[in-house]
């Protein structure tokens, strides 16, 4: 198995405030309580640790660089053994080159030996648990990180996929009405047609965005509207309030207009009637609230449903601030329904994507 090594600057800081408390406490013992000469005391002290500080920081990246799959502590144990007769072995012979005339500091040595090997194997364990337990620390983090970003693509995958089955949706629905027209009225179909190139047209320029403005989402709705009023005539009214400070608010793109679509389906199909849609956009404690309204027959509505558009919604709802409820509808003596719709305002919009 392989993991990454501990980072720099992590590595350095640690590695020189242990070095050098380790050579104080060694330098001070040896100058203080034993009674050997600053000049010895430096040398063993800081020869001594240095080299014990090599190990270890060969320990931690050769367990960070691999990690062998079985025998796993086997190979921690001879690392460790190699590493601790070179934080030994060495120091002594260098130290016995430079003081060959101190007899009894090199007495010393000699008798210091298994305790300096017992301290270096101590050190080299403590060293051992410490990079293990970070790199196992690093590496769930690696992994939550991994899942994260995951999500996030299956997430905006879903949202893709929403956003682009809506545009069918409603191009099919379209081109029925613009078959229906070709029949009964040539003209008004030759008008359908242009004004739905224009929307389709609008529709890819903004195919990349998530977030748009609600003044420009009310523009593309207009547009919507212009390409149904043309296929129901003087049967379809709108009626649209929006306050000034709305415009600048922020929405997904596309949401509004299967809403719209919805309305009108339940408020024109079953009546021959002229009807009002009513749509109305305000600002309520930094959320943006939209509601469109419509008259409708509750027979008609039981036996067809809501239609795939609002379903979508509510699970891009969902995805995007993982609330389905943002989305209500209400019927009023059984003769108006009403749809409303919230969308939270955040100062970033990017992070929603």
């Amino acid at each position: 198995m392989t993991t990454r090594p501990l980072s720099v600057p992590k590595i350095l800081i640690t590695a020189l405030a242990t070095v050098l408390f380790w050579m104080a406490a060694s330098i001070g013992y040896l100058y203080f309580e034993v009674g050997y000469s600053l000049q010895i005391a430096l040398a063993d002290g800081v020869i001594s640790v240095l080299f014990l500080a090599i190990s270890c920081a060969s320990l931690s990246n050769l367990i960070g660089f691999y990690q062998p799959k079985k025998e796993k502590i086997l190979y921690i144990l001879i690392l460790m053994s190699v590493l601790m007769l070179v934080s030994v072995y060495p120091p002594m012979y260098i130290l016995k080159w430079l003081f060959t005339e101190e007899l009894d500091y090199l007495y010393y040595l000699e008798s210091s030996f298994y305790f300096r090997v017992l301290f270096a194997f101590i050190f080299l364990g403590w060293c051992t648990l410490t990079c293990q337990l970070y790199y196992k620390l690093a590496e769930q983090s690696d992994m939550q990180e991994r899942l994260l970003i995951t999500q996030n693509l299956a997430k905006e995958a879903e949202l893709n996929k929403l956003r682009h089955q809506l545009q069918p949706h409603f191009l099919f629905n379209s081109l029925n009405s613009v078959y229906a027209l070709t029949i009964m009225n040539p003209t008004e179909a030759g008008v359908m047609i242009t004004k739905l190139a224009s929307f389709l047209r609008g529709t890819l320029k903004r195919d990349d965005e998530v977030w748009v403005k609600v003044e420009e989402e009310m523009e593309y709705i207009q547009l919507y509207l212009d390409i149904e009023k043309v296929r129901f005539s003087h049967r379809l009214n709108v009626a649209i309030q929006i306050e000034e400070e709305a415009l600048k608010m922020c929405l997904p793109g596309t949401f509004l207009q299967p809403i719209v679509e919805n309305a009108i389906k339940f408020g024109l199909y079953n009546t021959s009637a002229k009807i009002t849609i009513s749509i109305s956009v305000k600002v309520q404690n930094n959320v943006l609230l939209i509601r469109v309204e419509n008259p409708y027959d509750p027979k008609f509505t039981s036996e067809k449903g809501t239609g795939f558009g609002l379903s979508a919604i509510r699970r891009r709802l969902y995805l995007l601030f993982g609330d389905s409820q943002l989305l209500g509808t209400e019927s009023i003596d059984d003769s108006l329904y009403i749809t409303t719709l919230k969308i939270p305002q955040t100062n970033d919009k990017n992070h929603i994507n």
